[in-house]
C-alpha cells in the first residue's frame, strides 16, 4: 500500500506493491515475506484483481456487489465477487470490447459493444444472443422505460434496437458526421450525444426528435467531445478532446465552469460525487478531483501507467482504475466517504496509519548531485540500477549511501558528535552574562561590522526621530556565517583580492558620510559641502585610487600566476627527460653542439657571418670595381676555392 498526500487530502493506493507468483510455495512467501517491505505494505484487497495484459472498461453493479472489468490479451470478461474479494467467474469473448453495460442489478444481463460491429448479449448462464449493427460503434446507452438501446459511432444517425421486440427500430437523423459518446438523464429521459465536430445534440426519445444543441467548441478550443454525464435533471459534463470539461445547466447555451487539464490529452471518464458536490475528471494521465462550483481543486491522483476508464464505488470514498497495465488499481481516499460495507476494516487501517505515520516514499533513498559522487568515489554508477537520475542530481539507496560514507570518512560520527557537544556547550554559555567579544570565525569581518555599528548607533541616538538598524552580528540568519568554519573567508583568494579595494573605500565613503551627517545632526543646519575642495573631487580621487588598486593586485595576480606555471614548468621539466634527435650524416659530439647549431639556425644571416668569419671559416673582402669576394675555407681540402 502506498500513501500519498495531495491538498492534504489522504490517498491510499491499495493496489500498490509486488505481486507474488503462485507457484511459490507458502514457506518461500513467507519469506519474502519478511525481507521485502514492499511486499509488507501489500494489502491484496480482492484476490486476482488484474488482467492478462491490458484492462480497457470497469464497472460496479447497482447491487454493490459484483465488479465487471473488461481487458485484453485475449479478450475477456471479468467478474469479481465483493461478498467474497475473490474471483467469480471468467468469459472470453471472440474480439474487444469496446463499451459494456449492466442491464440488471446484477451480473445476469449484460450489453457488450465490439470493435467489428457485434452487440452481444449474456445472461447469467453465459452467451445468450449477438447481432450487428450498420455501423461500427463507439457507445452505447440504454433507454429504461422504452427498452432500447441507442448506439453511436462512425455514421450521422443514432440506431435504435428494441430489446422487448427484439428488432431494429427507425434510427434517428443527425446533422453531424460522427459521434463518439451519448449518454440518457437518469431523471427525465433526455438522450444527448456528442459529436466529432465538438457539439452535443440532445434528442427526446418519446417523440424522436431533437430538442437543442449545445456548440462547445465556442466555449473551448475542441475538435470533438469525448465523454459526457449527466448529474442530476440540469447539470451536464462535456469533457473534449483537448482535455476541457465544460459544466452545463441545459436551460443555458453557455457553460457554468470550464475546467481544464493542462494536458491537452482526451478527457475518458467524468463522474459525479453528489455528497461534496465534486467531480471527478479524468484522461489518461492524471485523475483530478475539483469542486462543482468553483472549479478549486481537491485533490488529484496521477498513477504510473496510462488511464482508460475510471469507476467509483457508489456511496464510499473508493474508486477503480483500468488501466494500460495488467493490474487494476484501487484508490481509497477517506475525505470522500466512508470504506464499502464489503471492506469496512479500511477505516480502522487508515485511523491507526495516521496516528502512527510512516515513512514517506523518499525516506529510503538519498538524494546526491555529480560533486558528492566524485567526493564519494562513486561517479563510475553512473547510468547503472542503483543510480535513479533525477533534477540536477541522483536518488541512491541510504543504506549503500551510509556504508560508502562510513568507507570514505569513518571518523565523521566522532566530528559530528564533537561539534554537537561544543554547540550545546555555546548555547548554555549564552546564558551567561555577556562580554564583548570577537567571534572565532571571521574575526576581521566582525570587528568592521561592529566599528559601522558603533557609528551608526552613535548617529541614530543624536537624531530625535532615527531608528539604529539590526546589526549583522545580532541577526539570527548570519549567525552560522560567524560559527562556521565553513563561511570563512578566504582573504588569499583573487576574488576577494580584486573586490577588497571596492569594498574598502565604499566602506571609508560611508564613514565619511556618516561622520559628516553627525556634525549636521549637532549643528542642526542645512546640508552645505564642506570648505576646500568639492564633492565632486574628492570622490573622482577615491575613485581613481581604487582603480589603481584594483589594477596593482591585478598584476600581482598575474605575476603568482606566471611565477607558479614556471616552477611547474620547471618541476616537470627535471622530472621528464629531454630527447634530441640526430640527422642523418651528422656525428655527435656533445650536447653543446647541439645546442649551438640549434641556435645558428634561428640566427640571422649577418650574425651568422660575423660568427664564422670570428671562427676563420669565412673571409670578406671589398674590391676596387665594389663586388664582393667571399673566400671558404675548408678543413678537408686543401686548396681554395674562389667565387667571384
Amino acid at each position: 500500500m502506498q500513501i500519498s498526500s495531495v491538498n492534504d487530502v489522504k490517498i491510499y493506493n491499495l493496489s500498490h506493491g509486488k505481486s507474488l507468483p503462485e507457484w511459490l510455495s507458502d514457506r518461500k512467501k513467507r519469506a519474502l515475506q519478511n525481507k521485502d517491505v514492499d511486499i509488507q505494505r501489500r494489502i491484496e484487497l480482492i484476490q486476482d484483481f488484474e488482467m492478462p495484459t491490458v484492462c480497457t472498461s470497469i464497472k460496479v453493479s447497482r447491487d454493490g456487489q459484483f465488479i465487471l472489468a473488461a481487458g485484453t490479451y485475449k479478450p475477456r470478461i471479468r467478474c469479481y465477487d465483493t461478498y467474497q474479494l475473490s474471483l467469480k467467474f471468467e468469459r472470453c469473448l471472440d474480439s474487444d470490447v469496446v463499451a459494456f453495460d449492466i442491464l440488471s442489478d446484477d451480473y445476469s444481463k449484460l450489453v457488450f459493444l465490439h470493435c467489428n460491429r457485434y452487440v452481444e448479449f449474456h445472461s447469467q448462464h453465459g452467451h445468450y444472443y449477438k447481432t450487428r449493427i450498420p455501423k461500427f460503434g463507439r457507445d452505447f446507452a440504454y433507454h429504461y422505460p422504452s427498452c432500447d438501446l441507442y448506439f453511436v459511432g462512425a455514421s450521422s444517425e443514432i440506431f435504435r434496437l428494441n430489446l422487448e421486440q427484439g428488432r431494429f427500430l427507425n434510427s434517428l437523423q443527425t446533422d453531424a458526421v460522427e459521434h463518439n459518446v451519448c449518454d440518457i438523464n437518469p431523471v427525465h429521459q433526455l438522450l444527448a450525444s456528442g459529436t466529432a465536430e465538438g457539439k452535443v445534440e440532445c434528442w427526446d426519445p418519446r417523440v424522436r426528435s431533437r430538442v437543442g444543441m449545445l456548440d462547445c467548441a465556442l466555449s473551448s478550443v475542441t475538435e470533438g467531445t469525448d465523454a459526457l454525464k449527466f448529474n442530476g435533471s440540469l447539470t451536464m459534463a462535456v469533457g473534449t478532446s483537448t482535455g476541457q470539461v465544460l459544466i452545463y445547466d441545459l436551460r443555458s447555451s453557455r457553460p457554468l465552469l470550464v475546467k481544464d487539464h493542462y494536458y491537452g490529452l482526451p478527457i475518458k471518464s467524468v463522474n459525479f460525487q453528489d455528497h461534496l458536490d465534486l467531480v471527478l475528471t479524468a484522461d489518461s494521465k492524471i485523475i483530478k478531483i475539483w469542486n462543482k462550483d468553483t472549479g478549486k481543486v481537491f485533490s488529484s491522483i496521477e498513477p504510473q501507467t496510462n488511464i482508460n476508464d475510471v469507476c467509483i464505488y457508489p456511496g464510499s470514498g473508493m474508486l477503480f482504475t483500468a488501466n494500460e497495465d495488467p493490474k487494476m488499481n484501487t484508490f481509497y481516499i477517506p475525505a470522500l466517504g466512508p470504506a464499502p460495507r464489503w471492506c469496512s476494516f479500511l477505516d480502522n487501517l487508515t485511523e491507526e496509519l495516521e496516528e502512527s505515520p510512516e515513512s514517506t516514499v523518499y525516506d529510503d533513498y538519498k538524494f546526491v548531485t555529480r560533486k558528492d559522487l566524485e567526493n564519494l568515489g562513486l561517479s563510475h554508477l553512473v547510468g547503472s540500477s542503483l543510480l535513479r537520475a533525477y533534477m540536477h542530481g541522483f536518488f541512491m539507496d541510504i543504506r549503500l549511501y551510509h556504508k560508502v560514507k562510513t568507507m570514505a570518512n569513518p571518523f565523521a560520527y566522532e566530528e559530528y558528535r564533537k561539534d554537537k557537544i561544543r554547540q550545546k556547550i555555546e548555547e548554555s554559555r549564552a546564558q551567561r552574562v555577556q562580554i564583548k567579544k570577537l567571534p572565532k570565525v571571521n574575526k576581521e569581518l566582525a570587528l568592521k561590522l561592529m566599528e559601522e555599528g558603533d557609528d551608526e548607533a552613535e548617529l541614530s541616538a543624536r537624531k530625535k526621530k532615527g531608528k539604529a538598524l539590526p546589526s549583522i552580528l545580532s541577526d539570527e540568519r548570519f549567525q552560522v556565517m560567524f560559527e562556521n568554519p565553513d563561511y570563512q573567508v578566504e582573504e588569499q583568494s583573487e576574488e576577494f583580492r580584486l573586490l577588497n579595494p571596492i569594498v574598502s573605500k565604499v566602506g571609508q565613503k560611508r564613514r565619511k558620510k556618516l561622520r559628516l551627517l553627525a556634525k549636521q545632526a549637532e549643528a542642526n543646519q542645512e546640508e552645505e559641502e564642506p570648505e576646500g575642495r568639492g564633492s565632486s573631487d574628492e570622490s573622482s580621487d577615491d575613485d581613481k585610487s581604487w582603480v589603481d588598486e584594483v589594477r596593482e593586485q591585478r598584476r600581482l595576480i598575474y605575476e603568482e600566476g606566471r611565477d607558479r606555471r614556471r616552477q611547474e614548468r620547471k618541476q616537470k621539466q627535471g622530472q621528464q627527460p629531454r630527447f634530441f634527435q640526430i640527422k642523418a650524416g651528422e656525428e655527435f659530439r656533445s650536447f653543446g653542439d647541439v645546442a649551438r647549431k640549434q641556435k645558428l639556425q634561428k640566427a640571422s644571416l649577418e650574425e651568422r657571418l660575423k660568427l664564422e668569419e670570428r671562427s676563420g671559416t669565412v673571409n670578406v673582402a671589398d674590391t676596387a670595381v665594389g663586388s664582393k669576394q667571399l673566400t671558404f675555407t675548408l678543413k678537408k681540402v686543401s686548396h681554395d676555392d674562389t667565387i667571384t
